[in-house]
């Protein structure tokens, strides 16, 4: 397949006459010279089929190919320049820490030091009538004051990383796995920037709390950087130093949000939340090997996740119940989709677990999926904020219509954006590497 070549010159006979040279353009885009100054240009899904051209590729150029297992054709040509496209820009990305932003003083507890992350609850909002007092609960609608900069920090690792492995998977490029493991090197290594491996004072609320479980749902946004690492051992990347460093801040990492109180409210806090904290122990798990961490996931979705949450029409009625039933309907989804990728065996497949009553994931996809085909059709009312900006290219539609043989979510995942810019949604959109995943 063309798909598969390395960028570079390759030959094409059509049978009869001099052969029209082939070139791949580093975007991915096909190029015919037809000779005489003309040529002609064509998209990569076009590329890839040409009527009457047999490609013949010439030696490729060296490169470290990857021992992983190559890559599907038809991921990989949806993906190319959008990954690319991406990771060329990330090249030129330094690596920003926490540690780069303190907390304002007066925020915060007064024993959190530089490399603690610190953030603040999105929905408490000071009293009107106590000012200066403890602060309110205004559900679903997002304090514009909180301190955010550790968040972006984390969220701007989250999209950097993947992306940047995304592409050395796709190319051999070792730009690429180069710059991502100097991101890693930063944020779980060094000492001068690296975070402390735990969440004590995430999502804090003035005159309340110096921190919660709740906050453990922030570091979300270090499962996929987690997979990345995870890929870059795979393809003998890292360094050992950079290897073993990462996966030992995830291993105590793990171990703290599967013992502290905090890890220990997640897990019973029967919400979406639950299903968050799951999915960052399942793939903080993977990284490290702790394979009994693992089959202890995959009991807690048979047994805790998908029974209690998820109702006999396959939705999930406390998303529902909030004040944007569809953002966290959709969100549910997705986190859930990825606890069964990230857990499934040939032995314990997890997209086709269901209960006695039928509740698993087919049917939590049949339930949303005419939802997110046509928002319009929703029945319940709108989001109190970001209605219009969903839906996005969920991982639920790609991983789902894959593990179930569902055409119609890959055709619909295809035609959905991938690359929101809206924070509310980027918040809710841990996953965006498919590649990463996919072997």
């Amino acid at each position: 397949m063309v798909s598969d070549w390395d960028a570079g010159v390759v030959r094409a006979s059509t049978g009869e006459g001099p052969a029209p040279r082939l070139t791949r353009t580093a975007a991915g885009e096909f190029v015919i010279d037809l000779s005489k100054g003309a040529s002609v240009t064509l998209a990569p899904e076009v590329g890839t089929s040409l009527p009457g051209v047999t490609p013949v590729p010439l030696p490729p150029t060296p490169l470290r190919r990857p021992p992983w297992p190559a890559l599907k054709d038809d991921l990989a040509t949806v993906e190319r320049r959008r990954v690319l496209t991406a990771a060329d820009r990330y090249l030129g990305e330094s690596p920003v820490t926490i540690t780069a932003f303190p907390v304002p003083a007066g925020r915060g507890a007064p024993e959190a030091g530089p490399h603690d992350f610190y953030s603040e609850g999105d929905y408490w909002w000071p009293d009107p009538a106590n000012p200066g007092g403890p602060y309110v609960r205004r559900d679903g609608e997002t304090n514009p004051d909180n301190f955010v900069a550790h968040r972006d920090a984390m969220r701007r690792l989250s999209v950097i990383v993947p992306a940047l492995v995304a592409a050395y998977r796709i190319t051999g490029d070792e730009r690429y796995a180069r710059q991502a493991a100097a991101h890693l090197r930063a944020w779980f290594v060094d000492e001068r920037t690296r975070m402390n491996p735990n969440l004590l004072y995430g999502q804090a609320i003035k005159g309340v709390a110096t921190g919660r479980g709740t906050g453990i749902i922030d570091t979300i946004h270090l499962v996929e950087v987690a997979q990345a690492a995870w890929v870059l051992e795979r393809l003998g990347y890292l360094e050992e130093e950079v290897l073993a460093g990462t996966k030992d801040w995830f291993r105590r990492y793990l171990e703290w949000i599967t013992t502290h109180q905090y890890g220990l409210d997640e897990r019973k806090s029967s919400n979406n939340h639950a299903a968050a904290w799951a999915l960052q122990v399942a793939a903080f798990a993977r990284l490290v090997g702790d394979e009994a961490q693992l089959a202890s996931m995959r009991r807690f979705f048979k047994e805790t996740l998908v029974p209690e949450q998820m109702a006999a029409d396959g939705s999930f009625p406390r998303e529902l119940a909030r004040t944007k039933p569809y953002g966290y309907s959709l969100f549910q989804l997705d986190v859930m989709a990825m606890v069964a990728e990230a857990l499934s065996t040939p032995q314990d497949n997890l997209w086709t677990f269901m209960t006695s009553d039928g509740r698993g994931m087919r049917r939590a996809l049949e339930f949303m999926y005419p939802f997110i085909k046509d928002r319009t059709t929703w029945p319940k009312p709108p989001d109190v904020m970001y209605h219009d900006a969903w839906p996005i290219r969920h991982p639920a539609l790609f991983f789902g219509g894959r593990a179930l043989h569902e055409p119609r979510y890959l055709a619909l995942w295809q035609t959905l954006n991938p690359d929101p810019t809206i924070d509310e949604v980027i918040r809710n959109y841990p996953v965006q590497q498919p590649l990463l995943w996919v072997p």
